[in-house]
């Protein structure tokens, strides 16, 4: 069912504490908490519950908020859960009256929740988010009119994926989930692929290479006799995903095309952009749209498969779309060289960046020097946002942890700016009061 409506009690109570009296009315995140539209997310997601069967779903309200602080400050649905109870401005931004003791839900709720929000839920919490800075005049309808795209690579929660690894961590998972659906694996191989691991670990460290590729191939041979071992016993059709994975990688080649590098998360691409300091990453490639001046994030989108850069313009200008403002206005979008015979085929004008100015209009240079200022807000992304490290399960994980990490983005520039604003109030108040005292 849907959630029930949050009721505000006229009368205080004599052993409950009001968070009005606890907070101050000009914390950014208490002026924040008028500003957003929490109506929208009601009617986005009031569509998702039956009307009349099941128990009644978590406060809408309580929910997105939550998810704001979590990726505002990187945490974990535990952290976020555990620190909510501790800060009276974290509840009063979720809609609360009363100052709260315990945990408001159980950690593993916004995990479901996050499967019932979407992609277009969270979409619709970045729409949010740069409807409020419109309102607020935060945004300019000026910065929408120069957007700045690129793409980057959004990496997974992965130990790093080396052919010993993946047949040993492949083997193990087999052998539990075979033994939990009733199967009996005689010769688990345990024991075994440890000491083989850690021998070829050790060998390569030594620069030993014959002998560490021989454990290797021992770590294969043993996970192929356990996958015949699963097959003669007529498998089971809960283990059709997990022997699927098993078999695509003890058939793997080291010059294959789409390997498999992680047992839980088969999507995982390896990437290279060509960074110094890192050759691969493995993850999903994820564009970011981003204005070019002030730096508010307009677009996020996961582009599974790792497709040509150029590829991806099309698909992010639409969710450009869908996200920015409601009124027409044609866009200039800035791109890199590796955008060159994109797919964009619109109203706006795409811009490919070039080394040297040559008979490009002086206006317009001006413009295309600013490209690059899409770079720090993508190192904000992952330093702060957890678009480095993404936790979150499957493709659509990916999408998710992507617009929410902009989302938060543009939360923080949202507090700072009414931070701005407290503070010019303060100093043209003091600056009075030092006024009244010389006169």
């Amino acid at each position: 069912m849907k959630p029930k409506p949050t009721v505000l009690i006229p009368q205080g109570e004599l052993f409950r504490v009001e968070l009005v009296s606890l907070i101050d009315i000009a914390h950014p995140l208490v002026k924040l908490a008028s500003r957003i539209d929490w109506k929208v997310f009601d009617e986005q997601l009031g569509k998702t519950f039956d009307a009349r069967t099941g128990a009644p779903g978590n406060n809408t309200r309580l929910m997105v908020a939550l998810h704001y602080l979590k990726y505002q400050y990187a945490l974990s649905d535990e952290a976020v859960v555990s620190r909510w109870v501790e800060n009276p401005y974290w509840q009063y931004f979720s809609g609360r009256q009363f100052f709260e003791h315990e945990m408001p839900i159980d950690p593993s709720s916004m995990t479901r929740w996050r499967k019932r929000l979407g992609e277009a839920g969270a979409e619709t919490m970045l729409k949010a988010t740069i409807d409020t800075g419109v309102a607020m005049k935060a945004i300019r309808l000026s910065q929408v009119r120069h957007v700045n795209v690129d793409t980057t690579v959004q990496t997974k929660a992965i130990r790093y994926p080396t052919d010993s690894r993946l047949y040993d961590r492949a083997r193990e998972r087999l052998v539990i989930h075979a033994r939990e659906a009733g199967l009996c694996v005689k010769q688990s191989y345990e024991r075994v692929g440890k000491r083989l691991l850690m021998k070829a670990s050790r060998y390569a460290h030594a620069r030993q290479m014959k002998r560490a590729k021989a454990c290797t191939r021992k770590l294969r041979t043993n996970l192929g006799r356990v996958i015949r071992e699963v097959e003669r016993q007529g498998g089971h059709p809960s283990l059709d995903r997990i022997l699927a994975v098993c078999k695509r990688i003890h058939a793997q080649k080291i010059d294959d095309k789409d390997k498999v590098y992680s047992v839980h998360e088969p999507e995982v691409k390896c990437i290279a952009k060509g960074k110094a300091g890192r050759k691969y990453e493995f993850g999903q490639k994820v564009s970011v749209a981003v204005t070019s001046k002030g730096g508010w994030v307009l677009g996020a989108l996961c582009m599974p498969g790792n497709p040509y850069d150029g590829h991806t313009l099309q698909q992010q200008m639409e969710q450009l779309e869908r996200l920015c403002i409601k009124k027409p206005v044609q866009k200039t979008v800035h791109v890199d060289m590796g955008y060159r015979g994109h797919n964009y085929r619109g109203e706006h004008v795409v811009i490919t960046d070039r080394r040297r100015r040559g008979d490009i209009p002086k206006r317009i240079w001006r413009w295309m020097k600013r490209r690059a200022a899409v770079e720090p807000t993508i190192g904000h992304l992952k330093s702060e946002h957890s678009l480095e490290r993404n936790r979150l399960r499957g493709i659509l994980g990916d999408s998710i942890n992507a617009i929410l990490s902009a989302a938060a983005m543009n939360f923080r520039k949202l507090m700072g700016f009414l931070f701005a604003i407290f503070l010019k109030s303060l100093e043209a108040l003091l600056s009075g009061d030092r006024r009244c005292c010389a006169a």
